[in-house]
């Protein structure tokens, strides 16, 4: 670094440098945010020039991330926290984004898709309660409307429930919500987020590495919310069990199951149908499993089994999965005994950072490369952390080497 004129690596100073890469992170294309810095800045920068300066700093910030796991496997991580919390989540999902060879050519050569995992980790503030503060569901799963609605959005978010909206034949009688206070809830305090296209293995080590760092381990009420895939119950078997975290099913994936199943036991769209979703919904609202179990099984022998290499949408398919899905995560649906405690039963945050990682790498036209696309996703999990991170990375010392050629940047005029 030049010690006279602060400058970087790459000729900037670092109070140019930072916005760079931080919008390079956050605006949906590297165009986007070429655009942002010249309108908002004044600062002109190509879109080629911007992505080769921030997937460099997106892989020291991964490179650093790599030091921590190392270390963290080896027992030696620093912590970075006062206390313990006393009320810690963690929570997974993926998303996938495309990519392609990263042979030097122009255009894109060999495209496929390739899924990011992505953690959110955070700390609460709730109560601890003698009773089930909410032994009813929340209005909106008794709407005939809003629960179509979710087990929809639930499909399309690429959730493993096979629904599909059904058309609305005379509507059930809605429910609607007594006055008065709402139901307390867990309420964020600090969120921070791993993101990464590694494998699950690698992964879980990232996952468990922020967890200890945080002392997210140490939290007096912890729980990690997930849906039913099988590999993010076995990163909390390999990492967090030990630590006392409670495995909690996400409550939408599983109302989408059971929506679903409801639909193609009784007949897409019947009243008899909104019956069926209805009791099974308010039996897992209150921790009934076996009845919920029990009904769900009396469902599946009443249309038969499913013809092998039957489609996804045949319910008799349907119904299987759903009997499968409540088997498999029984021991995960003690929804009272979580809420007594004051801990989240559903895995919204991870959704919503999801959301936001996806408007940054997904796209019909975007095609990264797999390094490129770790570097960039290193940016938008540090801005998506409430702890500082990203001011954190820039306090670290950064190398001599040279990225890209000087004399890119320049101001508007």
């Amino acid at each position: 670094m030049d010690q006279k004129l602060r400058l970087g690596t790459e000729g900037y100073s670092p109070a140019v440098l930072r916005k760079v890469v931080r919008q390079a992170g956050k605006a949906a294309s590297f165009q986007d945010a070429s655009d942002d810095l010249k309108e908002l800045a004044q600062i002109v920068i190509s879109p080629q020039h911007l992505g080769k300066v921030a997937e460099r700093i997106g892989r020291e910030w991964a490179a650093a991330r790599d030091t921590d796991v190392q270390a963290f496997r080896e027992n030696r991580l620093a912590t970075a926290y006062a206390e313990p919390p006393q009320v810690a989540t963690v929570s997974l999902d993926g998303g996938r984004v495309q990519t392609r060879a990263a042979d030097g050519e122009r255009g894109v050569r060999q495209p496929g898709w390739h899924e990011v995992k992505v953690a959110c980790c955070q700390t609460l503030s709730s109560k601890v309660h003698a009773a089930d503060p909410q032994p009813e569901p929340p209005s909106k799963f008794l709407d005939p409307a809003q629960a179509a609605r979710l087990a929809a959005e639930i499909k399309a978010r690429g959730g493993a429930a096979k629904t599909r909206t059904a058309p609305a034949a005379p509507p059930p009688k809605r429910h609607r919500r007594r006055k008065g206070r709402r139901p307390p809830r867990p309420r964020k305090l600090v969120r921070t987020v791993v993101a990464s296209m590694a494998d699950s293995a690698t992964f879980g080590w990232q996952m468990a590495a922020e967890v200890q760092r945080r002392g997210l381990d140490r939290a007096q009420r912890k729980g990690y919310i997930c849906d039913g895939q099988k590999y993010n119950w076995t990163l909390f078997e390999l990492h967090l069990l030990a630590w006392g975290f409670l495995g909690i099913l996400d409550f939408l994936h599983l109302l989408a199951y059971l929506y679903g199943a409801a639909q193609a036991v009784a007949g897409k769209g019947t009243p008899a149908a909104w019956a069926l979703y209805e009791r099974w919904l308010r039996w897992a609202w209150s921790g009934q499993v076996q009845e919920l179990l029990a009904g769900l099984r009396a469902g599946a022998t009443k249309l038969g089994p499913a013809p092998s290499g039957c489609s996804d949408e045949d319910p008799r398919k349907m119904v299987a999965d759903a009997v499968g899905y409540v088997e498999n995560n029984r021991g995960r649906m003690d929804y009272p005994r979580y809420r007594q405690l004051g801990l989240p039963i559903s895995s919204a945050p991870v959704e919503s950072v999801i959301k936001q990682v996806n408007r940054r790498m997904k796209g019909t036209e975007k095609f990264w490369v797999e390094g490129g696309a770790e570097a960039i996703l290193q940016i938008r999990a540090a801005y998506l952390s409430e702890d500082g991170r990203a001011e954190r990375s820039w306090s670290r010392p950064r190398g001599y080497t040279p990225a890209v050629g000087a004399g890119r940047l320049r101001p508007v005029v």
